[in-house]
């Protein structure tokens, strides 16, 4: 038995910090354990998008997409040279428009954290700073008044920007980050608060990062900490970065002290915020990470998904992602505008790719990680009010250090009396932890023990769930718990998941056992007015009716593919089986490959289901068909029909590789250098040639390389557009992006370099070569239909 004791939360400190609205019935403010909004705990979930890393014309689509993620607030840098590269010249036009990109987030229906710097970091040339700031002579980041000088208009023009869009004045604005990762200036921050203040900038929140054990002044700022699944920063030994282990333990330690530890270039003197002054709260949760050239892991979907649910259980009460969008750097400057060694960083970044392995890719691409961190998201709609408050509480035995893969990692979330229950027996690197059978925990508490679940489960390896356990339901019920994850609440109707293949039990108070019904259900009265219902077979068909209150348990296959939104006049679940789905009110955008796929929909719409053209997308009628398949369950089902046949790109070689890119070292700590652009003549050439008539009808036209070797450039007449440091995945372009080009004769050069396995670079050993490599396995054209679904309701 796998023990713990309850422990009641305390009333929570509140008014200490010098931040908050003091008004309104939305108002927002911060107390030492949860954000609250209009008088009630928020549990928000965060991601970031750049948007000036990202065209224009898709901010809408790809902001509903985060929304259908479960995403509520999108955090965004300003990266400083992006807008005034030349000393007085401003320019918030076209990727740019930081007011234009706000504006479509809160008719997305989503909140806004803007970072505003000056210094951003963001892996951007001189951390966002201008060359005219950064070759200054000023003591930047500092209280240097030579370099305030610069900073006064700057940030001027961005209050200009931001004016009329604070959550105050009805816009998305809910807080402004000051600076990154500044560990030793805390009057310096102190500083630049005041001079954004007396810009005009006022928000509810200002928040600032504290990882490295920064020194932040006290009560001025909500510190936001981070966890990343591998540390691309890190030197190029071979195997997992060893500190990572810790984000996958269940501990109330908030700070991962080599987050920036690249940049420092002194030891932290600080000891960190007063962690009992301020919630626990996230803003780098790696969504992935971003390949460096001397390090280049390559991150699994459950990698984030794990680290992701052990925060909640470690008591997070802010998810914050990054990235969760991912995006490409700005190409339209007189400078390249990555990092990189030749400016003075540690690592070389591509030209052009900021990927950084997101849930939606660089080019808007849905990666399973996206799935996994969704139903996670469900989980704290439906319940974060409740969570947002409950205290961390680690068992009777805990692991005993970061290389235990044998003690089940477990913790609860509570308020002494009710709350969840945490597992994670997941782990990245090819450190399996252990399975655990014959699995029962008893939790100790004022209300009494509690000895879940009636029957001992197995937990097998590679998995992370969470279970309620005296949660409260509609109406008078009580799920004393639930070996099921919870999902959403819709109306009368709780949805929840099986988790790991674990039998399926709930254990219910405050029914009537004469009431429960269910075709793939048991049911037992257990005494004490407790009943226990068993769903040997959940699915969509699983459900529960209790009287006026009805369970439905899905399984874990649709559930992870399951959106819940606003749709067609009533929250609904919609379910897309090969297809991307984003509910968005009147329309269900969905998008979807050559083989189509399925929608389901509970509650079933009422009226005539139709496609209509997106208007969001360049292809305005897409060739796809909708079916009315009747029903599954409780759920209506349709089908979408799309073109088996897909167009196809062939590859011409147009000089073969001479050799590898010559090996250098640079920047502070001597790691290896991409190649520069005249290395690429030692590449091998490949054109592409693509059907002007495969564009005709994809929203997006994907090509995908399969390929071994090091480093890889795509050049359209010449000019780059696109990058990648092999890491043993595809390599992925939207060709649809340069539609006009290549429909009107460009030529598309693939340049390739072959690998070296005596240079000191990291890729992961299941694929790294032990000999020079460059070789293209494969290559193909996806494209990606989209239109919207309509209903008369």
């Amino acid at each position: 038995m796998h023990t713990l004791t309850l422990r009641p939360t305390t009333t929570p400190l509140s008014g200490h910090l010098r931040m908050g609205e003091t008004e309104g019935p939305d108002r927002i403010h911060v107390t030492n354990t949860h954000v609250m909004r209009g008088e009630r705990p928020w549990f928000p979930v965060m991601g970031e998008f750049h948007f000036t890393r990202y065209p224009r014309g898709r901010w809408r689509e790809q902001l509903l997409s985060m929304r259908a993620g479960g995403i509520d607030v999108v955090a965004t840098y300003l990266f400083w040279h992006h807008h005034e590269e030349d000393r007085g010249t401003f320019r918030f036009d076209g990727n740019r428009n930081l007011r234009a990109f706000l504006e479509v987030a809160a008719e997305c229906g989503l909140d806004a954290v803007v970072r505003i710097g000056p210094w951003s970091h963001g892996e951007a040339r001189y951390g966002g700073f201008p060359e005219w700031v950064q070759h200054s002579g000023t003591q930047v980041r500092t209280d240097d008044p030579a370099y305030l000088e610069f900073v006064q208009p700057y940030y001027a023009r961005v209050s200009a920007e931001l004016d009329g869009l604070y959550h105050a004045q009805g816009g998305p604005i809910i807080a402004i980050q000051i600076e990154n990762e500044l560990y030793d200036q805390p009057e310096h921050l102190r500083t630049l608060k005041q001079m954004a203040h007396d810009a005009g900038i006022n928000p509810p929140l200002w928040t600032a990062t504290a990882w490295g054990m920064a020194d932040l002044p006290a009560d001025e700022f909500l510190p936001l900490y981070a966890g990343y699944p591998e540390s691309p920063w890190d030197d190029a030994h071979p195997g997992w970065a060893r500190h990572n282990r810790r984000h996958y333990f269940f501990t109330p330690l908030r700070d991962d002290h080599t987050v920036g530890a690249d940049l420092r270039r002194k030891p932290t003197a600080g000891r960190g915020p007063d962690l009992a002054r301020y919630p626990y709260a996230t803003c780098e949760l790696g969504g992935g990470v971003q390949v460096t050239y001397h390090r280049r892991p390559r991150i699994a979907a459950d990698d984030v998904a794990a680290l992701a649910l052990t925060k909640i259980g470690c008591g997070s009460a802010l998810q914050g992602y990054y990235m969760y969008q991912g995006g490409s750097h700005v190409m339209d400057a007189a400078t390249t505008m990555q990092e990189s060694l030749d400016t003075g960083y540690t690592n070389d970044l591509p030209i052009v790719s900021y990927d950084f392995q997101a849930p939606l890719g660089e080019y808007g691409q849905v990666r399973p990680v996206y799935e996994l961190l969704r139903l996670q998201h469900h989980l704290l709609a439906a319940a974060g009010e409740a969570l947002a408050p409950m205290r961390f509480v680690a068992p009777d035995q805990s692991p005993e250090g970061l290389d235990d893969r044998d003690t089940l990692r477990w913790a609860v979330r509570t308020n002494g009396t009710s709350g969840m229950l945490f597992v994670n027996t997941y782990q990245p690197g090819g450190e399996d932890l252990a399975a655990h059978s014959g699995v029962r925990f008893r939790l100790d508490g004022p209300a009494g023990p509690l000895e879940l679940p009636t029957r001992a489960v197995d937990i097998p390896s590679g998995t992370y769930f969470a279970w309620p356990f005296r949660w409260p339901l509609p109406g008078a019920a009580t799920l004393e718990w639930a070996t099921a994850q919870l999902v959403t609440v819709l109306d009368d109707t709780v949805v929840l998941t099986r988790t790991a293949g674990i039998p399926v039990e709930l254990v219910l108070s405050g029914i009537d056992a004469a009431s429960v019904k269910g075709s793939h259900t048991t049911s037992e009265d257990l005494g004490d007015g407790r009943t226990l219902v068993r769903v040997p077979e959940p699915g969509t068909g699983a459900l529960v009716e209790l009287g006026a209150l009805r369970l439905l348990v899905l399984d874990e296959h649709t559930a992870r593919n399951t959106a819940v939104g606003d749709l067609w006049g009533a929250r609904r679940l919609v379910a897309g089986n090969d297809l991307h789905v984003v509910p968005d009110g009147d329309l269900l955008h969905i998008e979807c490959g050559p083989n189509g796929g399925s929608v389901l929909v509970h509650p079933a719409p009422t009226g005539r289901i139709a496609l209509q053209d997106d208007q969001s997308s360049p292809c305005r009628t897409a060739p796809l068909r909708l079916r009315d398949a009747g029903r599954r369950g409780f759920f209506a089902r349709f089908e979408i029909d799309a073109p088996a046949d897909v167009p196809k790109a062939d590859l011409v070689e147009v000089a073969a590789a001479t050799g590898p890119a010559p090996q250098r070292v640079g920047g502070p700590l001597d790691r290896a250098a991409a190649p520069t652009a005249e290395d690429y003549a030692r590449g091998a050439a490949i054109r592409v040639d693509v059907d002007p008539g495969a564009f005709t009808r994809a929203h997006r036209l994907l090509l995908q390389i399969d390929w071994i070797g090091d480093a890889a450039r795509a050049e359209l007449d010449g000019t780059l557009i696109a990058d990648q440091f092999w890491n043993g995945d595809l390599w992925e372009i939207d060709l649809a992006r340069h539609r006009d080009a290549l429909t009107n004769g460009a030529e598309l050069v693939l340049r390739l370099l072959p690998f070296d396995p005596t240079a000191k670079i990291h890729v992961p050993e299941d694929v790294r070569p032990t000999e020079q490599a460059l070789h293209i396995s494969s290559s193909r054209l996806v494209p990606v239909y989209r239109s919207a679904v309509t209903a008369t309701v």
